[in-house]
């Protein structure tokens, strides 16, 4: 931005501005973009100043290099600020002075939640949200214009969901333990406030996520969620089937089951350590396994497609084939470089649950695990309906 902030957004803190002298304080940073994400006073979002006291007068040694950009752009990547926030990091001036300004998004899918926790600016400070902040935003993203995964279904009812799993592993894993500890919030308002339902129209049903994560049987209400898994013995779809399996459970279980099955079908070789010792490797390296799968199921288009991820094991190779193309801003050209999120809260579901490590990092920790282990370089094919790669065994 060209013209002087202070101008343009004023010298004193609102409910969508906020001043910090630096940058230091990473947790306060944090809890700022969560509340400027969740929107309480809908003003679209907020902005973030560094190098502002809290009087609205510039100080001096800001660090605006490229690096901290960057380094503050993580606070974005790192998955603890959960839906993703939409926001930007650049230079600016303010009243003559060099800034950094972070402007964020108001989030199509509030609450936004930070290590667990939601936080708000009702005024000029950042404070944890109270049960009528939460509920606000729980009902104001009901009239928004949802991602697929944040949607009802009509044909599920709360019967759908494993609400045991609930309890034992998913609310522990996304909600602050002294936040769940005194909350006395009923099941069908801690599944609400989580994306996993919603009460319009008075009456709770289960979200497109709630059936993807928790769901006893998804496939049943969203005919594409599952996974299909064939073992050939040769190169080609001619051969003999070794093993054949679909699984149609729920994130938890699926990834459960996923895990044993390509666990059972690698096979290790010797390579040449360090000096005369040989090393154990396996055919692909699991990381790398993992990632690929993970991927497929958070950024599959579940809404206009039926067919399942499909994972095609032959002597030589491994092909994943994922029915979702380029979502947003990724493009076929771009991918690689590029990411975006067709289902969002899945995304932070999977996050949370500790199946994905970090945002937009999925493509590079396959190419290193690959390459650590002595595999051949991964080979993409991304169109505008699909994306597919191909996983070559170790030599």
């Amino acid at each position: 931005m060209s013209d002087d902030l202070a101008m343009l957004l004023g010298t004193q803190e609102t409910t969508s501005l906020e001043f910090k002298q630096s940058a230091k304080d990473r947790d306060k940073l944090s809890k700022a973009i969560c509340a400027l994400a969740n929107d309480l006073a809908q003003k679209g979002g907020g902005h973030l100043l560094i190098g502002v006291d809290d009087s609205g007068v510039p100080v001096a040694g800001v660090d605006t290099s490229d690096d901290e950009l960057l380094r503050l752009t993580e606070i974005r990547d790192s998955g603890q600020v959960l839906d993703r926030p939409s926001m930007t990091v650049e230079v600016a001036t303010f009243a003559g002075k060099p800034i950094v300004h972070i402007e964020v998004k108001a989030s199509g899918t509030p609450p936004v939640r930070y290590k667990g926790k939601i936080w708000v600016r009702p005024g000029p400070t950042t404070r944890e949200a109270s049960r009528d902040d939460e509920r606000v935003l729980s009902e104001r993203r009901r009239a928004l214009d949802l991602p697929y995964d944040s949607r009802p279904l009509s044909t599920a009812t709360l019967g759908d969901l494993d609400l045991v799993l609930f309890r034992s592993d998913y609310l522990p894993s996304i909600v602050a333990p002294e936040v769940i500890e005194e909350n006395g919030r009923s099941i069908e308002q801690q599944l609400s406030s989580l994306r996993l339902a919603d009460s319009a129209d008075a009456v709770v049903r289960p979200t497109v996520l709630g059936l993807l994560v928790l769901g006893l049987n998804p496939s049943a209400h969203i005919p594409g969620a599952y996974v299909q898994f064939v073992r050939y013995s040769g190169t080609g779809f001619d051969a003999p089937i070794l093993d054949d399996q679909e699984m149609r459970g729920n994130l938890v279980g699926t990834a459960t089951r996923l895990a044993a099955v390509l666990r059972g079908h690698l096979h290790t070789r010797l390579s040449e350590g360090d000096g005369f010792r040989e090393e154990k490797k396996p055919d692909y390296p699991l990381d790398a396994l993992r990632e690929v799968c993970m991927n497929a199921i958070m950024h599959r288009n579940y809404e206009n497609s039926n067919a399942p991820v499909r994972i095609t094991w032959f002597e030589d190779r491994i092909e994943i084939l994922n029915p979702g193309g380029p979502f947003g801003q990724v493009r076929p050209d771009n991918f690689d470089r590029v990411n975006d999120y067709r289902n969002p809260s899945l995304a932070a579901a999977m996050k949370s649950l500790g199946y994905v490590n970090r945002f937009g990092r999925g493509i590079g920790r396959i190419r290193a695990a690959l390459e650590a282990n002595g595999n051949p370089a991964p080979e993409f094919d991304v169109d505008t309906s699909s994306w597919s790669v191909v996983l070559r065994r170790a030599c």
